[in-house]
């Protein structure tokens, strides 16, 4: 695909504008128009890739619209359970061609940030070592959901990587918690949410053994931060046909 023409939804958002800042400063790419709340899509500007940056209860149908129209998507919105991503994909076997040929490709993006990718792949490497392990998400206070995608999707990986490796569930004597003190539970693996004004998005995984402890933390101090990993998902987007949970798989760490 030469020169990508590329439409954001949800350009209205803080992630939006600031994907559609990146978009037009990027040479190789054409921005064509954005799309928020109350806007018709129609042709979503003769795009060939969308980036859709909305909210949970909106994303399944914006990105079905994208696929009926033979539209890549890049999907940076939280919220992807099992049950929408079942759905998309008989969605994508109903979907017309892309615009520039070839079947259709949705990336969905927990994380962006290259830092905070690594990070995952990091924490799913070292999971097997150690005897515990939990996951600490720190964002702003206008985040609408949690536990955050990048922390379910950061568990998951720990606790598929421990299941192959054999390893038990975390140490944890805890039988009274009615309040909810020790975290959420994602694939065996606690998570804790915070919500702070003048955070942006930060996590870290604290692994610990008899003796020892190592603690692998990822900050994102600006927006701008996750532009890389968009603009690579809106380049490689083309060339990963149907549904891609993970940026790392563009970048040969999946």
């Amino acid at each position: 695909m030469s020169q990508p023409k590329v439409a954001v939804i949800g350009s209205r958002g803080r992630m939006g504008a600031t994907v559609c800042r990146a978009v037009e400063a990027a040479s190789d790419l054409e921005f064509v128009g954005g799309f928020d709340m109350g806007d018709e899509l129609g042709d979503l500007g003769g795009a060939d890739v969308v980036v859709e940056f909305s909210v949970p209860s909106a994303s399944l149908a914006n990105v079905v619209a994208c696929v009926r129209r033979g539209v890549h998507v890049v999907v940076g919105t939280t919220g992807w359970d099992d049950a929408k991503l079942d759905e998309l994909r008989q969605q994508l076997l109903a979907a017309p061609e892309a615009r520039a040929g070839g079947p259709v490709g949705v990336l969905i993006a927990p994380n962006f940030a290259l830092g905070a990718i690594l990070m995952m792949s990091f924490a799913a490497q070292a999971a097997r070592f150690f005897e515990s392990v939990e996951v600490v998400e720190l964002h702003h206070p206008n985040k609408v959901d949690a536990p955050s995608g990048t922390a379910a999707r950061t568990a998951e990986l720990i606790g598929a990587a421990r299941d192959a490796a054999g390893v038990g569930p975390v140490p944890d004597a805890t039988t009274t918690d009615p309040d909810g003190a020790r975290g959420a539970r994602v694939h065996g693996i606690p998570v804790h949410s915070l919500r702070v004004r003048g955070l942006v998005a930060h996590q870290e995984v604290i692994l610990g053994n008899v003796g020892e402890t190592l603690t692998i933390r990822h900050d994102s101090l600006d927006r701008e931060s996750f532009m890389a990993g968009v603009l690579a998902g809106v380049r490689g987007v083309a060339g990963h046909p149907g549904v891609t949970v993970g940026l790392e798989h563009y970048l040969g760490l999946g």
